[in-house]
C-alpha cells in the first residue's frame, strides 16, 4: 500500500514538473517571436510608408541601409551591378559615405569606376552614386550607370574632332591654292595646274559633306518604313556601273556571277550605296590589271535562307588590327593611299549601319598581299522585315508576306541584268 502511495505522489511530481517546463518553454516561445531578428529587420514593413512603391519605379538601382550596414531593401538593378552581395554593400567607398551621411545628414554625390564583375576585364562601369537619410535610422543610396552615356559622349567627342580634321584639310588646301593662283595669275600654266589642284580638293569636300549626310541619314532612318523588294542582281548591276570608269582606267576587270533572281527587302538607294561603297574600295585598293568579283548566293541559316553578296579584291589586304576597326568611322587602313584616291574614310560605316538597319551583317575575312573579300549577309525578301524588327527591338511594324525568291518569275517580273556575267569569282575563305 504505502508502495502505491509513493508511486503516485511520484508520478504527480513529475506530471507538475512536466506542465510547468511547458508553460516555460511556451513563454520562451512566444518572448522569441516577438523578439525582432535580423531577418525582420530587413523586410518591408521597416520602410517609412510608400517607399518601397517609390523604389520599385525608380530606373536608378537602389539600396536601403540600416544603423548597422545592413542591406534592407535592394533593387534588381543594384544586385545585377554587383553593389549587393551576401547582404551587405560591397562597394567600400559608397558604404563610407553612407556611414558619413548617417552621422552628420548630408547628403553627398560622388562618381566612381566600377570593375566588372567576374574576371574584371573590359571597360569599367562608370557610376554616379547618391546618399541621402531616410527617416532617422536608414540611409538611401541611388547608383545611375552612366557607362553608355560616357561611351555615347566619346563617340560624339571623337566624331567632332574627327569631322574637324577632315573639313580643315581640304578647306585649308583650297585656301592655300586659291592664294596661289593669285599670285601666279600672270602665269597660265601655273593657274590651270593650281585649278586642276583646287577642283580635286572641292571634290573631295564634296564628297566628304555628302558622306556625312548619308551616315546621319542611314543612323536616323528605318529603311523597312518604306521597304520594297530589290533584286540583286539590279543592285550588283548598278555597283559595276558606278566602278566601270575607276576600274576601266585601272584596268581592273569585275567579274560579277553566283546565283540569279535573288530578292532582299529593304531601301533600294541604301542598298545600292552600301554595296556600291565595297565595289569602289575593291577598285581603289586593288592594282592594275587585276580582278574584282562580286558573287552572290543563297544560304540556309537557323532562322530563315540569307542573301550573300560577296565582294572580292586582289589588293594590298587588310591586317589582323585594322580588320578589327575597319568599319570605325574615319579609319582608314593606308591614310597616304586614302587621300590620293579621294576616300574620307566613312564608306565602310555606312556600309555597317546599311546592313544593320536591315537586320543582316558584314564580315571581312583579308590577307596581307593577298586581297579582300567583304561579305553582306541579308535576309530573304520574306524574312528582313522579321530579321531587322529582332535586330533592333523595335515594334507596331505590319505583318506582310512578300513573294519568295525560290518563286518563278512572273511574266511582269523586271528584265534579267544588261551586264555580261561571268562564272563565279572565288570567294576567299
Amino acid at each position: 500500500m504505502d508502495v502505491n502511495a509513493a508511486v503516485a505522489a511520484a508520478a504527480a511530481i513529475a506530471g507538475v514538473l512536466t506542465g510547468v517546463i511547458a508553460a516555460l518553454a511556451f513563454r520562451w516561445s512566444e518572448r522569441e517571436q516577438k523578439r525582432p531578428t535580423r531577418t525582420s529587420l530587413h523586410t518591408d514593413p521597416v520602410l517609412p510608408p510608400g517607399v518601397d512603391t517609390v523604389l520599385s519605379v525608380l530606373r536608378s538601382s537602389a539600396v536601403v541601409l540600416d544603423e548597422a550596414d545592413a542591406v534592407v531593401k535592394a533593387s534588381s538593378a543594384a544586385y545585377a551591378l554587383g553593389l549587393v552581395r551576401g547582404g551587405k554593400l560591397a562597394v567600400e567607398p559608397m558604404l563610407q559615405m553612407a556611414r558619413d551621411t548617417r552621422r552628420d545628414g548630408e547628403i553627398r554625390q560622388v562618381e566612381l569606376d566600377l570593375p566588372r564583375r567576374g574576371n574584371g576585364r573590359g571597360e569599367a562601369l562608370a557610376v554616379s552614386a547618391r546618399v541621402a537619410p531616410l527617416g532617422s535610422r536608414l540611409v538611401l543610396l541611388l547608383v545611375e550607370d552612366l557607362t553608355e552615356a560616357r561611351r555615347i559622349e566619346a563617340v560624339r567627342r571623337d566624331f567632332v574632332a574627327n569631322v574637324s580634321h577632315e573639313l580643315k584639310t581640304p578647306v585649308g588646301a583650297l585656301s592655300l591654292l586659291s592664294e596661289a593662283v593669285m599670285d601666279a595669275s600672270d602665269d597660265p600654266e601655273a593657274v590651270e595646274r593650281f585649278a586642276g589642284r583646287m577642283q580635286i580638293e572641292a571634290t573631295r569636300l564634296t564628297n566628304l559633306v555628302q558622306e556625312l549626310i548619308d551616315l546621319s541619314r542611314v543612323q536616323n532612318d528605318d529603311p523597312l518604313d518604306d521597304a520594297e523588294p530589290v533584286r540583286v542582281d539590279e543592285l550588283v548591276a548598278e555597283a559595276i556601273d558606278r566602278c566601270r570608269h575607276a576600274a576601266g582606267t585601272k584596268q581592273i576587270t569585275m567579274a560579277a556571277g553566283g546565283t540569279a533572281d535573288l530578292h532582299v527587302r529593304g531601301n533600294r538607294g541604301q542598298l545600292a550605296a552600301a554595296l556600291g561603297n565595297l565595289v569602289e574600295n575593291a577598285v581603289n585598293y586593288s592594282p592594275a590589271r587585276t580582278r574584282v568579283g562580286i558573287a552572290a548566293r543563297r544560304v540556309a541559316a537557323p532562322g530563315g535562307a540569307l542573301i550573300e553578296i560577296a565582294v572580292t579584291d586582289q589588293g594590298i589586304g587588310i591586317s589582323e588590327k585594322d580588320r578589327e576597326r575597319v568599319f570605325e568611322r574615319f579609319y582608314r587602313v593606308d591614310p597616304a593611299r586614302s587621300r590620293a584616291t579621294g576616300g574620307t574614310g566613312l564608306g565602310l560605316a555606312i556600309v555597317k549601319h546599311v546592313v544593320a538597319s536591315h537586320g543582316g551583317e558584314v564580315t571581312v575575312w583579308s590577307a596581307e598581299g593577298q586581297g579582300s573579300t567583304f561579305t553582306l549577309r541579308l535576309p530573304e525578301a520574306g524574312l528582313a522585315r522579321d530579321r531587322a524588327q529582332q535586330r533592333s527591338d523595335r515594334s507596331g511594324l505590319s505583318d506582310e508576306t512578300e513573294r519568295s525568291s525560290s518563286t518563278p518569275a512572273s511574266p511582269h517580273s523586271p528584265p534579267t541584268s544588261p551586264y555580261e556575267t561571268f562564272p563565279a569569282p572565288e570567294v576567299l575563305p
